[in-house]
């Protein structure tokens, strides 16, 4: 977890150890990506090593709807930023990256359907069976989902540059009115795959999120009945991690997939 800490002047800045080998790199250069589309913003980095990463420290106020609405029109912005694949890390960042303390892996793919199968559904039910959270023949049904991913998925959409990790605990409502985003698992992945997680976590304001963001770059017909297949991603990460009450809402969503 990250420490506020205070410097010779006053200065607050955060400070957080990453002590799995690449973390700090995968979220320097993840920072840096998102900063570099000038759309959200994000703290500063400013220092890092192997070990160890420094932050500027960001004055937190309370969520309000304007705040929401130009959120979700910087993440439009932020989106259509693009990425050059579906699972691209960021420049110069790892393969080898992290979503919270789960490993995850940033193998680039031309066809998300695909991609989202291999790189992001079936790791983790893999994790989640040898874990023993799921139940070997549990692992079927999102094989199935995952057979149909084609028909599911919707109109293709280009790359886009997602934050990766976008629960509320990693949108920060600053006090000058202003969001940053931090704590980024970034990659090259589908626009609806971050709205999702803001779905299922809880985010405040929520409907003016997605109206700004619609106002931006509206969404593709649909695309609510996709929530759920989008959300096993970060649910599936949750099951490995925290147990079998995730791995069930996982399996809820499948289904509920499965029978749309």
């Amino acid at each position: 977890m990250p420490a506020e800490v205070t410097l010779d002047g006053g200065i607050r800045v955060m400070v957080k150890r990453g002590d799995a080998p690449g973390a700090v790199r995968a979220e320097v250069t993840g920072l840096r990506w998102l900063a570099a589309a000038g759309a959200v913003r994000v703290p500063a980095v400013l220092g890092h090593d192997d070990r160890w990463m420094v932050t500027e420290h960001v004055p937190t106020g309370h969520p309000g709807p304007e705040a929401a609405l130009l959120f979700g029109q910087a993440l439009a912005a932020l989106h259509a930023a693009g990425a050059p694949r579906f699972g691209a890390p960021p420049p110069d960042g790892p393969e080898n990256a992290f979503i919270g303390f789960a490993p995850m892996r940033n193998t680039p793919g031309a066809d998300w359907p695909r991609w989202y199968a291999e790189h992001r559904v079936l790791p983790y039910v893999r994790g989640a069976v040898d874990r023993g959270t799921l139940r070997p023949g549990e692992a079927a049904v999102f094989e199935r989902v995952c057979e149909r991913l084609p028909e599911l998925a919707g109109p293709a959409e280009p790359p886009a540059r997602l934050h990766g990790d976008l629960w509320n605990g990693n949108v920060l409502w600053g006090a000058d009115g202003e969001v940053r985003l931090i704590d980024p698992a970034a990659h090259g992945g589908h626009r609806e795959t971050d709205l999702a997680m803001l779905q299922l976590f809880g985010c405040p304001h929520l409907d003016r999120v997605l109206a700004g963001y619609e106002e931006r770059a509206p969404l593709t017909d649909g695309w609510r009945d996709r929530v759920g297949v989008h959300q096993l991603f970060p649910l599936l990460v949750h099951a490995v991690l925290f147990g079998r009450g995730y791995a069930e809402r996982a399996l809820t969503g499948a289904r509920g997939a499965l029978e749309a």
